[in-house]
């Protein structure tokens, strides 16, 4: 199953939301969004994985590092059995009118650009661990 990847809408709810019950649906809209791409009789991986969230965006946006934790909940029992299986993940936000330059862009990420309004795109992979640490 992995890669593994998918859009949603935006904007992201932050994990430190005064609003536990946008907090709550945030969550069902983001594993909906998730369970739709799964191909049928897919269960969730168990083996260690990494995750990259990328928030392409209009006008303000959250804190990256608030909007991990709800995603990675909401992936729970879809993707991978636990969020204790993530061993590395990356979330970055980028203006949704920038500039790019982009290089072997899957279709799913195409999808979400031709929206045309900020969009959240997340990919799950296997995280290989090769001895190596980083810098």
């Amino acid at each position: 199953m992995l890669p593994f990847e998918f859009t949603i809408q935006g904007p992201p709810v932050s994990n430190q939301t005064r609003n536990r019950a946008r907090l709550q649906q945030w969550k069902q809209e983001v594993g909906l969004a998730a369970q739709a791409r799964i191909p049928a009789g897919i269960g969730p991986v168990p083996d260690p994985v990494q995750i990259t969230i990328t928030y392409y965006y209009e006008g303000d946006s959250p804190d990256v590092d608030n909007i991990i934790k709800p995603i990675q909940d909401a992936l729970n029992g879809l993707v991978f059995v636990d969020d204790a299986q993530v061993a590395e993940t990356k979330s970055r936000k980028r203006p949704l009118d920038g500039s790019y330059q982009i290089k072997g862009a899957s279709g799913v990420l195409l999808q979400g650009f031709a929206a045309g309004v900020g969009f959240l795109h997340v990919r799950i992979e296997s995280n290989t661990h090769n001895g190596v640490l980083d810098s």
